[in-house]
């Protein structure tokens, strides 16, 4: 994580506080400058680098930058009072104001003087940017509004400087230390996220990356699953979807063609590859189209679609929706889901989509009731939510907990400690992971779930304080995710223990009433504890003060304390 890496913490400071001087106060406003940059610099190392791997693999590959542009401003318009002689005019004008795309490269402008670098940026490469993927895409509709403000040149050559430094400590980090260059991206996307003053609001906190590695080891998306997240902010959970399976199809691939795959596992103890080029075209293409992402916020729909695109989806699927509203309508979409959905926050109630049945405004149950519809028969939700809703006693809270075990196979809860969304929030979470059996209208024949599988996870191998320094090991990752696929096998019975099962005869009896929370069920154990007899402790005391109890004895002048001690001494006796 980029705690343990003071340059590029550094580094991103230096970013931040140079925005801040140069007038762009914001942080949220700063962030999506910065993101544009990041994203200019992004792009023109993934286009070499694809340029790269097709002269390589004799594929044919079109650069990005192939060809020449016109700003919009200048386009040949045709008007139906036009001759054709007027559109040929036209044409030939339009002709001069072309521009060389090669020139929007971040590698020929970042060496511009300052004035011509932010006239150059400003007025071509921004526009050019956003309509990257053709006029008629859903990256170029959210970017249609967006706006490049840094206003100095000299704030944006320092720009330029100090991400260039930036790119350069996490490749050298990438090299050095076995991280994949897209966990270093993601953990640099994390903290500049953190940085936002309103995060924290409306319940929004960022996910750790090391935490969605965990949720996709445990969901488990394949190649042609239909996987969305309903709240997906920057995209952090469908980037770690794509992760997960482009890692199960490289190791597929190696093991058929029976070649060794070298991954080497992170300091969290996964193993990933982002190398989507070993990919057939038709595998990236059911890959690339299986990613779908909606959020309420217009900024973080476009600082999701480039992050998304920045690790080579070309096309996200990324859009401005309410998933909780009538707007929206989709149902038994999705084979997978897996979100981490605004905690605390509230809707308008007369915008609930009237598909969710739950009586309330609390987001936290609504999403989770929206997963539900949201997914097929057999479909997979994995979700983070706050511990409150395993133990609420309100009538919406028992409900949303009746769907679960009743309607859906509830297959695990994993309490988490409170310090891991630190240093956003200390809110204790739970990850929730079901399988939907029955649809809302369907007449249930029998509950879906057997058992549920507890797991109380004590560590997730950082500090749990807001500096959240790496441990040594793994905490228990790798643990949950080793011992939750082997649960129908092993069929943990000691309540005792971190992990266990529970039937779903005790989850509904009468004296448990559908309450999820793990304490309900885990038994703790007290160690008998035998303490020497209070003349013995006394003597013990006497023997460190001064040496021995005889010595003690001719060292009371000495020693008021020990004076005190043997009177003690003589009282309990």
């Amino acid at each position: 994580m980029l705690q343990n890496n003071p340059e590029l913490k550094s580094k991103i400071d230096q970013l931040w506080n140079k925005f801040w001087s140069g007038g762009i106060s914001n942080p949220l406003t700063a962030i999506e400058q910065i993101t544009y940059l990041l994203f200019m610099k992004r792009l023109d190392e993934l286009d070499l680098k694809r340029q790269s791997d097709a002269k390589w693999t004799e594929e044919h590959y079109t650069s990005k930058f192939d060809g020449h542009w016109v700003p919009p401003e200048y386009r040949a318009r045709r008007e139906e009072r036009d001759t054709d002689a007027d559109w040929v005019k036209k044409l030939e004008d339009e002709k001069k104001y072309q521009i060389k795309k090669c020139t929007l490269r971040w590698s020929e402008f970042r060496s511009m003087q300052a004035e011509d670098m932010l006239q150059h940026v400003h007025g071509k490469v921004f526009p050019f940017l956003k309509e990257l993927n053709g006029a008629e895409s859903n990256f170029t509709h959210h970017m249609k509004n967006a706006v490049f403000v840094i206003p100095k040149p000299a704030l944006l050559v320092e720009a330029v400087k100090t991400i260039d430094e930036i790119f350069a400590v996490m490749e050298r980090d990438s090299q050095d230390n076995g991280q994949a260059f897209q966990d270093i991206q993601g953990d640099v996307y994390e903290f500049l996220l953190s940085e936002i003053a309103t995060a924290g609001k409306n319940g929004q906190f960022r996910t750790p990356r090391h935490i969605i590695k965990l949720v996709a080891d445990l969901a488990q998306p394949q190649l042609g699953h239909k996987i969305a997240d309903p709240a997906c902010g920057s995209g952090g959970f469908l980037l770690g979807a794509y992760q997960y399976v482009v890692t199960q199809l490289a190791k597929n691939e190696a093991q058929k063609n029976k070649t060794e795959l070298k991954l080497i596992p992170d300091e969290d103890g996964f193993t990933r590859t982002s190398v989507a080029a070993a990919l057939t075209d038709k595998a990236q293409a059911i890959l690339s189209a299986s990613l779908w992402g909606y959020d309420i916020d217009s900024t973080m729909v476009r600082l999701g679609l480039m992050n998304l695109m920045m690790h080579g989806i070309d096309e996200p699927n990324i859009d401005y929706k309410d998933t909780l509203s009538k707007s929206y309508n989709q149902e038994a979409e999705y084979d997978v889901i897996m979100a981490n959905p605004p905690f605390t926050g509230s809707i308008d109630k007369g915008d609930i989509n009237e598909d969710l049945k739950l009586a309330t405004t609390k987001t936290e149950l609504l999403f989770v009731e929206n997963i539900y519809r949201l997914l097929k028969k057999g479909g997979t939700g994995a979700v983070i939510v706050p511990q409150g809703v395993l133990f609420g006693s309100g009538k919406a809270f028992k409900d949303l907990r009746k769907l679960l075990v009743d309607r859906c196979d509830l297959k695990a809860v994993i309490t988490l400690p409170s310090g891991v969304f630190k240093p956003y929030a200390g809110v204790s979470t739970a990850i929730l992971l079901f399988t939907k059996v029955w649809g809302p209208k369907d007449k249930i024949d029998k509950p879906a779930t057997e058992h549920v599988w507890f797991y109380e996870m004590i560590s997730d191998g950082y500090s749990l304080d807001d500096r959240r320094t790496k441990q040594e090991g793994y905490g228990d990752l790798q643990d949950i995710i080793a011992k939750y696929h082997a649960r129908d096998v092993q069929k943990d019975t000691d309540r005792t223990a971190k992990c266990f099962m529970v039937p779903y005869s005790e989850i509904v009896d009468e004296k448990n009433d559908y309450d999820l929370s793990l304490s309900r069920y885990k038994e703790d154990v007290f160690e008998e504890v035998h303490y020497d007899a209070p003349s013995l402790i006394l003597d013990h005391l006497i023997q460190a003060e001064v040496g021995d109890v005889d010595k003690a004895k001719l060292a009371i002048v000495k020693s008021g304390i020990v004076h005190e001690l043997l009177e003690l001494k003589e009282m309990v006796e």
